[in-house]
């Protein structure tokens, strides 16, 4: 967006901004008079033909380093909790690891050889961020979900859909396929926020409410996406169960443990 400056006034606490997301001096004049920051970093496609291309992906590795510099230099701005993706955990070396959690990352490599620019996207943004969290000590959590699912969320936010499940079949059938309703997802980001406050440094989570097992499941996803199961997912197929591969969200569902019932999965 390349104009600055108040568009709305709603309420007498709440008010719409515009910035330029490749300004960081901008962006702090949004920020300024702001406690946290919840940066989504979510693309959409105006045309609905490009998908989620290279391009985009550097594109947001710089605005995802721009808001996070942009709040190291807010001084009103004490914490930022940044939406990443599963995506940028799962893409590994699949015997390198016999559990998925906050602590894996995705191989750089293996995304650009198999042109998962979506997760390429989301790895690198995310690293971008803890980089300069690190380098000027601001405090930072980020929370990396499975494909976000929910009423009418789809079909509005058709381009991270569809590039999400790029790889889709791999994923299945290593055990790695998951959700996670939005509304949920929301929630969980209020209590990473909340829980910033009792912490000294930053953290991250991965979030999912279930992972997709069966075909008849996977068959499910498919008609809520829109995605032609055929495409994705080979007939017949069925998750490993002899595969290792877990995943676990198991730090997330003890945060959540006090006020929320969480589905873990080991």
């Amino acid at each position: 967006m390349e104009i600055s400056g108040e568009m709305r006034q709603s309420t007498k606490t709440v008010e719409a901004v515009m910035a330029r997301l490749n300004d960081v001096e901008s962006l702090s004049q949004a920020f300024n008079g702001c406690r946290g920051v919840f940066h989504t970093a979510a693309f959409v496609d105006p045309a609905g033909l490009s998908g989620y291309t290279k391009s985009m992906a550097e594109i947001e590795v710089l605005v995802t380093k721009n808001v996070t510099q942009a709040c190291a230099i807010t001084p009103s701005v004490r914490n930022c909790v940044l939406t990443s993706s599963l995506l940028a955990c799962v893409w590994k070396d699949i015997n390198s690891s016999t559990t998925i959690d906050q602590d894996c990352w995705s191989d750089e490599s293996i995304c650009i050889n198999k042109k998962l620019w979506y997760a390429l996207g989301k790895l690198k943004a995310e690293r971008a961020a803890w980089n300069v969290a690190k380098e000027s000590g601001f405090k930072l959590a980020s929370i990396c979900p499975g494909l976000v699912t929910g009423p009418d969320f789809i079909s509005r936010n058709s381009t991270p859909t569809i590039a999400y499940l790029k790889g889709a079949q791999e994923m299945f059938r290593n055990g790695l396929l998951a959700t996670v309703d939005v509304n949920r997802l929301a929630v969980q980001h209020v209590l990473v926020f909340e829980e910033m406050k009792n912490t000294t440094c930053g953290s991250r989570y991965i979030s999912f409410d279930q992972v997709i097992r069966s075909e008849e499941e996977f068959e499910k996803l498919a008609r809520e996406t829109g995605v032609d199961p055929t495409r994705t997912i080979l007939s017949n197929s069925t998750t490993n169960s002899s595969n290792s591969i877990k995943l676990s969200n198991a730090k997330l569902c003890r945060l959540m443990s006090t006020v929320h019932r969480c589905s873990t999965e080991f």
